[in-house]
């Protein structure tokens, strides 16, 4: 059941409608971008709690993802796509500035959006996703290759959404709650939503095809330094990124602020949520 305080919405940005939750009906804006294999749900603790601070929050379905359009092709989920996704619904909700808080594929486009739109980032938060020049120079490194192996494996046509869909709730069950750190996270009733969410027509396959454009086109663009105030929020046990993805990010984040968490893993505003909820609030009421 949804809190009478949330507002059920679609965001028409960039060409195509995503669906969003949203709280708070002024006070800057903040948008929530959450990453694989989940959908604005990933972000539910966390709009009431900014719209009572003061801010206006918005968490949409990315493209692909849920109730949000899923164009086909990967040409469709490029970066450079992802981003202007996120500067249109911005400029749909009448803003020109937000906050941009991301988490894993939402920490990546964030990570990008700050650099192709920097005029358009009041601040920057970031939860267990690195930069990308950061993680294209680790993923030279058998540690994190043997980690990342199924971006690989996703590169391949069909056969990854053949073999998730066979068993959606077993996927689920190790992807999700099996690869967190604190299990409670993620309740029977938090793994049905997500499973439904990935059993909208054509969204399996939106979902992977972020993993097959970035390995065709991401490591192309160009690294631009970003300039943004940056809270980069880092779960120490993630199964996923080791930790040595973010050491040296300071070198193209030169106004970067590290917040980490022991004893919890990727899913780190949902392992975390209270502690990631203060130490998010606390900086964003900084002045930059």
């Amino acid at each position: 059941m949804k809190p009478a305080t949330w507002r059920e919405t679609t965001i028409n940005t960039n060409g195509i409608r995503l669906h969003a939750m949203t709280e708070g009906a002024q006070g800057p804006l903040v948008v929530l971008l959450h990453g694989f294999p989940e959908c604005w749900y990933s972000w539910r603790e966390y709009l009431h709690p900014l719209a009572e601070a003061g801010f206006r929050a918005v968490a949409p379905d990315m493209r692909g993802y849920n109730l949000s359009d899923k164009p086909d092709g990967v040409l469709n989920y490029q970066l450079p796509i992802l981003t202007a996704d996120v500067m249109g619904l911005i400029r749909s909700l009448g803003a020109e500035r937000a906050i941009v808080v991301g988490h894993d594929w939402g920490g990546g486009v964030a990570w990008r959006f700050a650099m192709d739109y920097p005029e358009a980032v009041e601040k920057l938060v970031i939860c267990n996703a690195p930069h990308p020049t950061r993680f294209a120079e680790t993923l030279r490194s058998f540690r994190q290759l043997r980690k990342s192996w199924y971006m690989f494996f996703f590169q391949l046509p069909w056969l990854p959404e053949a073999l998730i869909q066979s068993d959606l709730e077993r996927f689920l069950e190790r992807g999700l709650r099996g690869a967190a750190v604190r299990q409670s996270a993620f309740s029977d009733d938090d793994l049905r939503v997500y499973a439904a969410a990935l059993r909208q027509p054509g969204a399996l396959t939106a979902a992977i095809n972020y993993y097959r454009a970035v390995m065709r086109w991401g490591w192309r663009l160009p690294n631009l330094p970003i300039t943004a105030p940056t809270l980069l929020i880092w779960g120490q046990n993630d199964l996923f990124l080791g930790e040595e993805v973010i050491y040296g990010t300071g070198r193209f984040v030169p106004n970067l602020r590290v917040h980490f968490i022991p004893n919890c893993g990727h899913w780190v505003q949902l392992e975390a949520a209270d502690e990631v909820q203060q130490v998010m609030l606390d900086f964003l009421r900084q002045d930059a």
